[in-house]
């Protein structure tokens, strides 16, 4: 099973807490139950724009995006092609918010919720460092901001 095919299988069933993540080249593949990895063999950007738009297509979901804020700071002498990579992400994500967060916070955070919740890697062949993509997975139908408010209508209830 190819790489989209297998993001389209899995997408329905993933939910409020998975995650998904656009990977590059080294990224490594993770021994815990639960994680999978799925080497795309494809161009990283074009497996950025065929998550985003599955995600856009669902209605279950909404991502939270989060990139490594190292990669803002990664010189093109050090990585030939960073800048090009750099200007063709800004241009995918365009229109969408951000969290630009330290790479050992996201994997930490992406460690805790893969004790629990599925999370769906699929590795590029990207060779520049600080690249992959990390797509958080929020309830599509439901907001932290209706959450909230459903709190306090409880709590005043008690």
């Amino acid at each position: 099973m190819n790489w989209r095919d297998r993001l389209s299988k899995e997408l329905p069933l993933l939910g409020h807490r998975n995650w998904i993540v656009v990977a590059d080249a080294a990224y490594p593949a993770q021994s815990r139950h639960g994680i999978e990895t799925v080497a795309t063999g494809a161009e990283q950007q074009k497996v950025v724009k065929a998550v985003l738009a599955a995600l856009d297509r669902a209605k279950h979901v909404r991502p939270t995006i989060y990139l490594d804020s190292e990669l803002q700071h990664v010189p093109e002498e050090h990585a030939r092609g960073i800048e090009a990579y750099r200007k063709e992400l800004r241009r995918l994500l365009a229109d969408r918010p951000v969290s630009v967060t330290p790479h050992e916070e996201i994997i930490a955070r992406l460690d805790k919720a893969g004790e629990l919740f599925r999370i769906l890697i699929l590795k590029t062949k990207l060779t520049l460092p600080y690249t992959s993509v990390f797509f958080q997975l929020e309830c599509g139908y439901w907001t932290a901001e209706a959450e909230r408010k459903l709190r306090e209508v409880i709590r005043s209830a008690e």
